[in-house]
């Protein structure tokens, strides 16, 4: 099996830091734009797309600033995927850093995937 290799995307967003912290940290927040449906118990998340099932472990969370998950199939892997809001202190622009991993060939695609993803998240923000 080949390496994953790690990679950042970064999107601006015109919304509160603490709105879109609800949004990338809680089950309700994630169904309405990562996935069809989220559960979780505990640490741990069940994600839900169409006929889909992918269970991560919350690993880490800073309240208002970012939350990271690893892949409960990939737990032996140094592999997870974490999002970020950054707010730039002169301008007060927000912005959400995504780090995720993909295999070299799939990297366009995962990238473009995480683009779809933000996009539906700007259409829930109402700041697309």
């Amino acid at each position: 099996m080949d390496d994953k290799i790690k990679f950042e995307i970064e999107f601006p967003i015109h919304a509160s830091p603490q709105l879109l912290y609800q949004y990338i940290s809680t089950p309700s927040g994630l169904s309405e734009w990562f996935a069809d449906n989220v559960n979780s118990r505990g640490e741990f998340f069940t994600f839900i797309w169409d006929d889909a099932e992918e269970k991560a472990k919350l690993v880490s969370r800073k309240t208002g600033e970012r939350i990271k998950f690893k892949w409960v199939n990939e737990e032996e892997e140094p592999y997870f995927f974490e999002i970020k809001i950054q707010v730039d202190e002169i301008t007060k622009d927000v912005s959400l850093i995504v780090t995720d991993f993909a295999e070299e060939d799939e990297m366009e695609e995962a990238k473009m995937l995480w683009e779809n993803q933000i996009s539906d998240l700007k259409m829930v923000l109402g700041s697309a």
